[in-house]
């Protein structure tokens, strides 16, 4: 006799609290394997393929495409042991979305471990439910797969922001998904107890903070119709609202400042050409810049540190793990090369292109889009000259790179015609003190100029 399991959204790492429905990649009624993906989700990190650890037929799917779940909410419902889903529909099988008395046998759990999701041997078994007695001889009516799936959690809806005036809840509690959640509204002076949950019993989650920080604040006198504002309004969730609470953070602590100095980049371009020339793969010119970062930073290490407010100091990080600003359909992203010091322009430009063709596609991992220690972020790719970027919390500073061009420049004694590059460094003023950031920056600035620099670091 099949067994209904039901699958809820897996906690997919990073304090991600929730994940909005992209695109199923099964329907009821199709039998999937174990460890196969059933849904596409995007989360404020990256797109990600949710693989489901019972295999057997799909009996009930919970949430349409674009709708937005908490970790925890129901996935879907498969029935272990069923060659399809019409014995389900009589009257002899359980009824679906019921809990089963015990575990699938051999072979129905996943091998891979989910968080929340263990094997077959280290899943606990799960409890019966025990329904109402019956009369003797009552029939028990066909039960449809449709009509006894647990009702599917609705999306997060926007919540008004609460009036200074109301009552305060009573004492007690407040069921919140997340410290992460908790503290975002304890940072902006949101009370938890004037807010409605939409989660699941009421559930607090991130988007009810979030719309109650984007709630317009109680005006004296209510605006008429014809006065009220219009426009086209797009919510402040997922990869944007991620990146818009990260900036707002970085803006809020820490301390930054910019210098930015012109440089010649004609030699640089030059020595890139000649590499290219003799064959193998083609190395890119982010790819040296990245490797002059990864020397200058050996020079001055305050620049690969983070500041731990906890502690009440300056942490120095022994590796360089390099992020670099890349532009998607999605929006801004900084992918993460790790051990960046330990590679060459070669090796460096080929895991950059392997990155760039993930976020494009949608296809990067959580984990290769955290941990970053430093950025490099080349916005002349845009046809700009210069930037004063925000920091990418909680690293301590980023090189931005603009557009090299030709232009008139003092060479050698003479005016010349020569391949220039505007670049600029902002940094945690309390990680190092101006003639620091200097020091990183000239340095940079003369292995551009002079890519024969660079050998004294290698």
């Amino acid at each position: 006799m099949p067994q209904v399991m039901e699958f809820k959204l897996p906690d997919l790492g990073e304090g991600l609290t929730e994940a909005e429905i992209v695109r199923w990649l099964v329907a009821v009624g199709d039998v999937v394997a174990v460890d196969q993906p059933v849904v596409e989700v995007e989360t404020a990190k990256a797109m990600v393929e949710v693989p489901c650890p019972y295999g057997g037929v799909v009996t009930a799917r919970f949430g349409e495409e674009g709708t937005e779940l908490p970790v925890g909410a129901p996935l879907i419902t498969v029935a272990v042991g069923a060659e399809s889903a019409e014995p389900l529909s009589s009257g002899s099988g359980p009824a679906a979305g019921a809990d089963s008395g015990s575990d699938a046998g051999s072979g129905s759990g996943s091998g891979n471990v989910l968080v929340g999701y263990g094997t077959d041997h280290s899943r606990p078994a799960r409890r019966r439910r025990i329904r109402p007695a019956e009369p003797a001889g009552a029939a028990r009516p066909a039960v449809s797969v449709a009509a006894t799936a647990p009702a599917p959690v609705p999306a997060a809806a926007p919540v008004p922001a609460p009036a200074p005036a109301r009552a305060v809840a009573a004492a007690g509690p407040v069921p919140v998904i997340s410290p992460l959640v908790r503290k975002l509204a304890r940072d902006n002076g949101v009370d938890l107890r004037g807010l409605h949950g939409s989660g699941p019993e009421g559930l607090i989650l991130r988007a009810d903070v979030e719309a109650a920080l984007r709630a317009p604040e109680p005006m004296a006198v209510a605006p008429s119709a014809a006065g009220a504002v219009e426009g086209t309004r797009i919510p402040l969730k997922g990869l944007r609202g991620a990146v818009a609470e990260k900036l707002s953070r970085s803006r809020r602590e820490i301390p930054d400042a910019t210098c930015w100095v012109d440089a010649d980049a004609t030699e640089l371009m030059a020595a890139r050409a000649a590499m290219n020339a003799v064959g193998g793969p083609k190395i890119s010119v982010l790819a040296l810049l990245a490797r002059i970062c990864t020397a200058a930073l050996a020079r001055y290490p305050e620049l690969n540190s983070t500041v731990d407010l906890a502690a009440n100091e300056i942490v120095r990080l022994p590796s360089v793990h390099l992020g670099f600003a890349a532009q998607t359909e999605r929006g801004l992203v900084v992918p993460v090369v790790r051990q960046a010091q330990s590679m060459n322009p070669e090796a460096l430009s080929a895991e950059f292109g392997r990155l760039t063709e993930l976020a494009r596609t949608g296809k990067l991992a959580p984990a290769d889009l955290t941990g970053g220690t430093f950025t490099l972020n080349n916005y002349g790719v845009f046809g700009v000259d210069g930037s004063t970027p925000i920091l990418n919390h909680p690293e301590a500073a980023m090189l931005g790179v603009g557009r090299i061009v030709p232009k008139p420049w003092v060479h050698q004694g003479e005016l010349a015609v020569r391949q220039v590059v505007q670049l600029s460094l902002t940094f945690d003023h309390r990680v190092c003190d101006g003639g620091t950031a200097g020091g990183f920056l000239r340095h940079v600035a003369d292995c551009v100029e002079n890519p024969a620099v660079l050998l004294r670091s290698l």
